[in-house]
């Protein structure tokens, strides 16, 4: 082998250490439903930040906008949701950063099965599998951040979202009852649990007006900077914080006399 050949072979040996090397080094986050809204929002302002990335959501075709990105579809509803999951994790590098986005939510004041079954269906058993999921991985890899979208609706219930109020309540205390759990038995996981208002989103389109309305690109902005931070609980934002704040103090006996 010539001596031209060998330095050539030398430098591209080199130069795959080193690509290898800062793809360690790089950030890598996993976002579920990351097809709109918030979680769209996030997932571009992780890669603008260099995270490298796997985005998931149930519309995939929505994904192929973002480049430089792994991309699967996954339905959190399905029961290969897992094994989806933890192939995009293996095409990602790895996974420092959960980011669950996905949920669906309608008001039903006529209650309507259809509708309080699909939302626990999706909000209830597709957020116990996929955060249990991530859960596993980092418990076996000995640390990581969990981070997910619940909702002040989970403050109270809220008579207009029976399903949806209820199923964001069961969000907050699961990833309460995670993070203790990861703390007893010495496990370096964090958690951020996000509880924006109302968002302007496809979620919340249709006749009703919602008040306060936050728009996407602010709400995900405060979310980095709890990601970054490593708060444990974020209510976006402060009217919001002030809302929740006052319907704590609300005794049951009044609070189920408020129409709303």
């Amino acid at each position: 082998m010539s001596k031209k050949r060998i330095f050539a072979f030398r430098h591209l040996i080199v130069k795959r250490k080193i690509t290898c090397s800062i793809r360690k080094m790089k950030k890598r986050a996993i976002v579920i439903g990351a097809s709109s809204g918030i979680g769209r929002e996030v997932a571009l302002l992780l890669k603008e930040k260099g995270w490298a990335l796997g985005v998931a959501a149930r519309r995939a075709e929505l994904l192929k906008e973002m480049s430089d990105v792994e991309i699967e579809q996954i339905d959190v509803t399905q029961d290969n949701a897992t094994e989806k999951l933890r192939n995009l994790i293996e095409r990602t590098g790895g996974m420092d950063l959960f980011f669950f986005a996905s949920g669906i939510g309608k008001q039903n004041r006529k209650l309507q099965e259809d509708i309080e079954l699909q939302t626990m269906q999706t909000n209830a058993l597709g957020f116990t599998r996929m955060i249990g999921e991530a859960y596993r991985y980092f418990a076996q890899r000995g640390e990581g951040h969990i981070t997910a979208i619940t909702s002040i609706a989970g403050t109270k219930g809220l008579g207009p979202a029976p399903a949806y109020s209820a199923t964001k309540a069961m969000q907050n205390t699961y990833l309460q009852a995670l993070e203790q759990q990861a703390n007893a038995r010495g496990l370096h996981i964090r958690f951020t649990d996000i509880r924006p208002g109302f968002v302007d989103t496809a979620l919340l389109s249709g006749d009703f007006h919602y008040p306060m309305m936050l728009k996407p690109k602010d709400v995900a902005q405060d979310i980095v900077r709890a990601i970054e931070t490593h708060q444990h609980v974020r209510v976006i934002d402060w009217r919001y914080r002030l809302l929740t704040a006052i319907w704590r103090r609300i005794p049951r006996c009044i609070w189920r006399r408020i129409k709303l």
